[in-house]
């Protein structure tokens, strides 16, 4: 998968702080191949990457003036398939140590709120993929996808009473309901390939990741990409986590600017998304 993210910025007097978390992530079935990091300002920012979640941040000061910001990367993005029928729910008593904070409410995650409803809806369901998959096409059923209908103050319970989102959104009341019901989930951001032509060009993308079977699965409950052909950034319990450019003084900015193509590589056995009914997860076997 070929990425590029620019970003620029017009930034005010006397200079803005940021913390940017851009990187492709590297895991077991995402590599980077090659990647490049340009600023239009002569500045050296310092990399760091998160111990728990291994998220890749750079931190900078950006000077008075336009600051440009261009990622570009090669990444070769290949999921394990998996058939749904075999996976199961983990116990909280067998789940790891580092994966226990993923079933607490959060700030945008208001699982307590929400067991009552996720208990009539989906208590009753055999205890694996499928009802986890329940879940998804349940928010896609009852939230509406429309542009510059939230902001960044909104929760999943505002999603339930709303009714309507952007992708983030969907993202948390999907990690609710999941957590309502003691199954992990972590909210992802990425950048996404081949979305609904009516949802315009590619994308900054929220999707969902639910740990089942002792592996993480992807979800997407907008239903608006391809999953196999996300290109995972960083993971966190919500979107406070893992903001994409955190801004820390007075900016002005256009949108950003995401490219993603997708190679066909037959010698290396590398083969173009598509939609397909097994379970992708994100962990080797």
């Amino acid at each position: 998968m070929q990425l590029e993210i620019d970003l620029s910025y017009q930034v005010s007097e006397p200079g803005c702080d940021f913390i940017f978390n851009l990187h492709a992530a590297e895991t077991s079935c995402q590599h980077v191949v090659s990647e490049n990091l340009s600023l239009s300002q002569s500045l050296t920012p310092e990399m760091f990457r998160d111990s728990l979640s291994g998220n890749r941040y750079f931190r900078l000061r950006g000077n008075p003036g336009i600051l440009n910001v261009s990622y570009r990367a090669t990444v070769n993005v290949a999921p394990n398939l998996v058939d749904p029928g075999s996976i199961p729910e983990t116990p909280i008593s067998a789940l790891p140590v580092s994966i226990l904070h993923y079933i607490y409410p959060s700030r945008y995650c208001e699982s307590d709120r929400l067991s009552k409803l996720a208990i009539r809806e989906f208590g009753g369901l055999w205890q694996g993929y499928s009802r986890v998959l329940a879940i998804q096409n349940w928010v896609r059923n009852h939230v509406s996808f429309a542009s510059n209908t939230t902001n960044s103050n909104t929760s999943a319970v505002d999603t339930i009473i709303n009714q309507v989102g952007v992708c983030r959104d969907f993202a948390h009341l999907m990690i609710a309901l999941c957590r309502a019901l003691s199954i992990p989930a972590r909210f992802v951001t990425g950048t996404d390939y081949g979305a609904d032509p009516i949802l315009g060009p590619p994308d900054f993308h929220a999707y969902v990741e639910v740990y089942l079977g002792n592996r993480w699965y992807i979800f997407d409950p907008s239903g608006t990409t391809i999953p196999m052909g996300l290109v995972r950034i960083g993971t966190g319990r919500d979107a406070a986590d893992v903001s994409f450019a955190t801004i820390f003084g007075t900016i002005r900015s256009p949108a950003p600017r995401i490219f993603m193509k997708a190679e066909f590589d037959a010698q290396n056995d590398w083969t173009l998304p598509y939609h397909c009914n097994q379970a992708l997860s994100t962990d080797q076997p």
